[in-house]
């Protein structure tokens, strides 16, 4: 019998909520997850565990955030935005600084699919846009 991508989705998903433990991620149960796949040699695994590899991907990317930069910027300025990501988000947040002279001046910060714009670069493109 062949399971539908639906269903993969589906079951892939539901393998992922098995692996969050009081909302984070947990190692042993990603773990349990993935014996539990390998021992019943479900149909379909590899196409499960893909969908299960981009999920838990997408969890992972968001505890970091990637501080893009034009200028310098202190480690008490990382500290600062990971924290205040983290009372945002209600998880722990790494940073980690990327120069990037393209913003010109400012900051652009990414976690997971978010974007947070705050550079000269970021402000003309949206002023070219609108005009």
């Amino acid at each position: 019998m062949s399971t539908g991508k639906p269903q993969i989705q589906q079951l892939a998903r539901q393998l992922f909520k098995l692996s969050i433990v009081d909302g984070r991620l947990s190692d042993e149960q990603v773990a349990g997850v993935l014996a539990y796949v390998e021992k019943n040699h479900a149909a379909n695994a590899v196409a499960i565990l893909k969908v299960y590899r981009r999920l838990i991907a997408a969890e992972v990317a968001k505890g970091s955030a990637i501080v893009e930069h034009a200028g310098p910027v202190s480690d008490t300025l990382l500290a600062s935005i990971g924290g205040a990501l983290s009372q945002r988000y209600h998880r722990p947040v790494t940073t980690t600084a990327k120069a990037n002279p393209a913003l010109l001046a400012g900051l652009r910060v990414r976690i997971g699919d978010d974007l947070f714009e705050s550079s000269v670069a970021g402000q003309l493109a949206t002023l070219s846009a609108s005009v």
